[in-house]
């Protein structure tokens, strides 16, 4: 079983800086076979909590991103047919309940609705998983712990978790962080002075602030580091916020132009 699930081990200790309590809080809800669903805007570092948790925790983690053409036997399994004739095989759900794996489901809310409907027996005190096509009743390892992510700003009445579904888990929010944090979280992973780094997630404060706007989310954590590992390599600030940041977020010509004068003020 364990060469089973080396594949989904974290190697190393994946670079985290806890905001809060929130490592405390998930140990407890991990401790307690809790669900969680954490919630925060793109990029603030909710995949890199959960890798980081899995790490801590040394349990092997199944990351599955959701998307609208997602169906429940992506999720629990199909038969598939071999040289040998049809053999079962577990979805990455099914898999990580079998073998006592944490999966996290990123973005949750862009699987259609009659497809997650299919973690609501893993979220209950039955911690079980009917694999209907099968004839089996999967029961859920101890070590089994679900996750899911999405963005609330994001949400709509067409994309949002149903009540009896919410209603299953515990829930983190999740921010981008206070200025020093982030600045120091941007200098370690691009490997950046921390002057260079405040530039940068000063920056990302003032499209914070177009939210709304002109534009529909501001500059993410993620996008401050790509920009500081492109000046890492030698490319001009200018440049590299160019390319890491001002384009890729907005394709609206003065909201380009505001954010390069926002760029240019500080570099």
């Amino acid at each position: 079983m364990s060469d089973i699930l080396e594949q989904y081990r974290i190697p190393a200790e994946p670079y985290y800086r806890p905001v809060a309590d929130e490592v405390t809080l998930f140990e407890a809800a991990y401790a307690a076979k809790m669900p969680l669903m954490l919630k925060g805007p793109t990029g603030c570092g909710k995949t890199r909590f959960v890798e980081h948790m899995a790490w801590w925790l040394g349990k092997p983690l199944v990351t599955v991103a959701c998307n609208e053409d997602m169906t429940a036997s992506d999720l629990v399994g199909r038969f598939l047919l071999d040289a040998s004739g049809t053999r079962w095989q577990d979805g990455p759900l099914a898999f990580a309940a079998r073998h006592g794996a944490i999966c996290y489901l990123d973005e949750v809310v862009e699987a259609r609705q009659d497809t997650t409907v299919v973690i609501h027996p893993l979220t209950d005190k039955r911690r079980a998983l009917p694999l209907e096509k099968k004839g089996e009743f999967l029961r859920a390892h101890p070590d089994f712990h679900l996750v899911i992510s999405y963005n609330p700003g994001y949400q709509s009445l067409m994309k949002d978790l149903k009540q009896s579904t919410k209603q299953r888990f515990g829930a983190l929010d999740f921010h981008y962080p206070a200025h020093a944090v982030e600045s120091e979280i941007v200098a370690h992973e691009a490997k950046i002075d921390v002057a260079a780094a405040d530039k940068l997630v000063a920056i990302a404060e003032r499209s914070r602030n177009l939210k709304g706007h002109g534009l529909d989310e501001g500059l993410s954590t993620r996008m401050l580091i790509h920009a500081g590992e492109l000046i890492a390599r030698g490319v001009a600030p200018l440049a590299a916020c160019r390319v890491a940041l001002v384009r890729p977020i907005t394709d609206d010509p003065d909201m380009r132009d505001a954010l390069d004068a926002a760029v240019a003020t500080f570099f």
